[in-house]
């Protein structure tokens, strides 16, 4: 499994799910938190957070109704969401 959208649903559902690891292609990637308590989980490259909710941004008025945001991020950049459940490919080029 190298699929971006694959591995962000299960990172996805591990993180809303509260649990803290995920296993991925037989490796245990720990679900750190950053000093405000956001869940992330860097594998492969690229790093799976989760929105901040205090943020006083779209995102986090989403956040704070209720919504379960997670970002994909290579680098910088914003590739890809999941929200609520439903994965969306931020970027043109497609990511395997």
């Amino acid at each position: 499994m190298s699929d971006l959208e694959e591995i962000g649903e299960k990172v996805y559902n591990a993180m809303f799910e509260r649990r803290r690891q995920i296993e991925i292609e037989g490796i245990e990637y720990p679900i750190k938190k950053l000093s405000k308590g956001i869940k992330y989980v860097d594998v492969f490259g690229y790093r799976y957070i989760e929105q901040n909710r205090n943020k006083k941004s779209e995102w986090g008025k989403k956040a704070r109704e209720g919504h379960q945001i997670m970002w994909i991020l290579r680098g910088r950049r914003y590739v890809a969401r999941v929200m609520d459940g439903k994965f969306t490919n931020l970027s043109k080029k497609e990511y395997e």
